[in-house]
């Protein structure tokens, strides 16, 4: 196995941890190689513990499949400010709310992700949510605190404690 893997402009080595927009933080293991539709061709392994799943992805497509390193510092900061900002309520019916969260947790992003878990955070003085907001709220609380362990290089639990004090605070 290869420790570094080069695709364009990021270079990928193994025991890095990286993003995968669909499945958040998993870490590289290394490449191979395999013959997929008779064609040969290097494929990245990605580990994702929390699923217990392991991805290949195809080295030329890990860019535009949306793979990406661990965000910056500076992008991290960004996304825990949104964290701290007012909640935006909307109006909407919960299928469609429910939709637009679902794209921007899936999106990868951090702060998308940090918008959802921010306007789905029950406060003392709101109603009672549904279980459906509750699940969405958690997923993307994890995804968030996941990348946030990574970068931090502390355990998803602290990570996620880390985040609620944040907003608790503000």
């Amino acid at each position: 196995m290869a420790s570094k893997m080069k695709k364009t402009d990021v270079e990928f080595n193994a025991n890095d941890f990286v993003v995968y927009p669909t499945h958040g933080v998993g870490r590289i293991l290394g490449t191979e190689q395999q013959i997929i539709a008779g064609m040969e061709m290097d494929v990245l392994i990605v580990r994702f513990e929390q699923d217990r799943m392991t991805l290949r992805v195809p080295l030329e497509k890990a860019r535009s499949l949306g793979l990406r390193t661990l965000s910056s510092k500076k992008q991290m900061e960004e996304a825990i400010s949104t964290l701290k900002g007012k909640a935006k309520s909307r109006r909407d019916m919960w299928s469609k709310r429910a939709k637009v969260y679902d794209d921007k947790i899936r999106s990868g992003d951090p702060v998308s992700i940090a918008e959802v878990v921010r306007d789905l955070r029950r406060r003392e003085n709101q109603t009672e949510q549904s279980y459906s907001e509750r699940q969405m709220y958690q997923a993307a609380l994890e995804r968030l605190a996941r990348e946030f362990a990574a970068i931090e290089q502390i355990d998803q639990t602290t990570a996620a404690d880390k985040l609620e004090y944040l907003m608790d605070a503000a």
